[in-house]
């Protein structure tokens, strides 16, 4: 692993003391800040659990927001009939044979759920950390409206089994949704964060924080630059519900609100990760990459260069 770190120090750049201090090993652990990533950033590669460790060492990333698929097929779920895209990686409308298929997916992936032993999840554990990255989220599709209490309840317990202290997902629009989660969260310690997109606005997980301490923040600032907030005042005001904040730089809502690589658009991502600093904010400022890459790039050097901007911003 060492051989192979500094062999990527060679060919990118970036990262280079945190190799040298961690033989090897990476590190986004900068000035007290952690830097972590989303593994949908890299939804244009392919994405098994072993692929997508070897893009957190590629890009010099020690902490992960793992989605499911890569964590469930790591343990032995049923595969998914494939889902049909559009131009640009759009979502089409299935076929009622597609509907039928996706439906009875549904019930094979909920029984699954339901009876799989948490090993796996914990040998995935020891493969990350042992390769120097920690997961500290979990975003399986298992906490929707329309899943088990089983399901839900599966989904904290292989967050826990992977080290994590949070399961994710979109903010629901249902109070009586985030008072079942926060339940059975709160049963299994493991926290839910609820992320938002245009929608986020400085009240909108008022009603679920109070709902239950296991209720809880996966903010994310650039679309909520793109909305027409300010950032720094949500994360100032409500830091200590904040569990996760995914971090993107994107234009503001009078400005078009467009997704840019990073120092090209309105999101203060400097004043937020020096404000993370300065406050000693515990939470993990998560590299979400939705802006298009550029010809002759991938993900994972996109990915690096966000690493890298985070690190000359933290003084590291």
């Amino acid at each position: 692993m060492a051989a192979a770190g500094m062999a990527l120090i060679s060919e990118s750049g970036f990262g280079m003391p945190a190799y040298i201090k961690n033989l090897g090993k990476p590190n986004s652990l900068f000035n007290g800040v952690q830097i972590g990533v989303i593994s949908y950033s890299w939804r244009s590669m392919p994405s098994s659990a072993e692929q997508v460790l070897q893009y957190c060492i590629d890009s010099n990333i020690s902490a992960l927001e793992l989605m499911g698929p890569a964590g469930e097929a790591f343990a032995g779920a049923p595969t998914p009939p494939p889902r049909p895209m559009g131009a640009g990686g759009q979502r089409v409308e299935l076929t009622p044979e597609q509907k039928t298929e996706q439906a009875e997916y549904a019930k094979k992936i909920a029984e699954w759920r339901s009876k799989v032993s948490m090993d796996k999840f914990v040998q995935l554990r020891k493969l990350y950390n042992d390769a120097g990255v920690s997961i500290y989220a979990f975003k399986p599709s298992a906490l929707g409206v329309n899943n088990t209490d089983a399901e839900v309840d599966y989904a904290f317990r292989a967050a826990k089994a992977l080290g994590a202290n949070q399961a994710t997902i979109e903010l629901p629009t249902d109070p009586a949704q985030t008072k079942r989660l926060g339940d059975i969260a709160a049963k299994n310690k493991i926290y839910v964060g609820y992320h938002g997109h245009l929608q986020q606005t400085f009240t909108a997980w008022d009603v679920a924080l109070e709902q239950s301490k296991y209720n809880a923040l996966n903010f994310d600032m650039g679309h909520y630059v793109a909305a027409g907030f300010d950032p720094l005042e949500l994360i100032k005001a409500k830091h200590d519900h904040i569990v996760s904040m995914h971090t993107k730089d994107r234009k503001s809502k009078a400005n078009g609100g467009q997704n840019v690589p990073w120092g090209e658009g309105d999101t203060p991502i400097i004043a937020a990760l020096e404000l993370m600093r300065k406050n000693k904010y515990k939470f993990p400022a998560t590299i979400e990459l939705e802006y298009d890459i550029p010809a002759g790039s991938d993900a994972v050097k996109e990915t690096a260069k966000c690493v890298e901007y985070a690190r000359k911003a933290l003084m590291a």
